[in-house]
């Protein structure tokens, strides 16, 4: 399925099944199916040029959950430090935010995370600035974030100077494959 959301395509190292259930069980919660078939068809790379997704992995530098403990307790440090802190928050739920799983970053050091509804197949991507003062809607699911990033809803989602991303996905460990920039 992958395939045919990037081109070109080359995956990386890839997540086992185990580690999938592994990362369930330490998170507390289910991980999308858009997102498992990510981690065990691409794995650990840059997506558009752009995202990088942590995946279930015996490597601290790209494991979901302490790439994602990391993030939470990040951005919760620096928020005790504000007073009276508020989220510019897209749409109508502030309280998108209480219900985050940081799940990746952009280059520009922006905050993925799912909006971690029980009962969800499928979570809302959101984004949250590198500068903690916006969340914006990414997508419906991982499939639809990396989509959307390559058209004119990129402005939405990364801000208003955002221009569309590049349709590629490289995997670690790939990045001189024949065709790769």
């Amino acid at each position: 399925m992958w395939e045919t959301v990037f081109a070109p395509c080359a995956p990386g190292p890839v997540s086992s099944a185990a580690e999938l259930d592994r990362a369930e069980a330490e998170l507390g919660f289910p991980l999308p199916e858009s997102y498992r078939t990510f981690c065990l068809s691409l794995g650990a790379g840059l997506a558009n040029g752009y995202f990088r997704v942590a995946i279930p992995s015996i490597d601290p530098e790209t494991d979901l959950v302490g790439r994602s403990e990391l993030m939470a307790h990040s951005i919760a440090s620096v928020l005790a430090e504000r007073v009276d802190h508020r989220f510019e928050v897209e749409g109508d739920d502030p309280s998108v935010i209480e219900r985050a799983g940081f799940f990746g970053q952009t280059e520009a050091g922006a905050f993925l995370f799912w909006d971690v509804v029980p009962g969800r197949d499928e979570y809302e991507i959101w984004v949250l600035d590198a500068d903690l003062e916006s969340i914006r809607f990414g997508g419906a699911d991982l499939v639809d974030l990396m989509r959307r990033s390559r058209g004119a809803a990129v402005r939405g989602i990364l801000g208003m100077g955002a221009a569309p991303l590049p349709t590629a996905f490289v995997g670690d460990g790939t990045e001189g494959a024949a065709g790769l920039h």
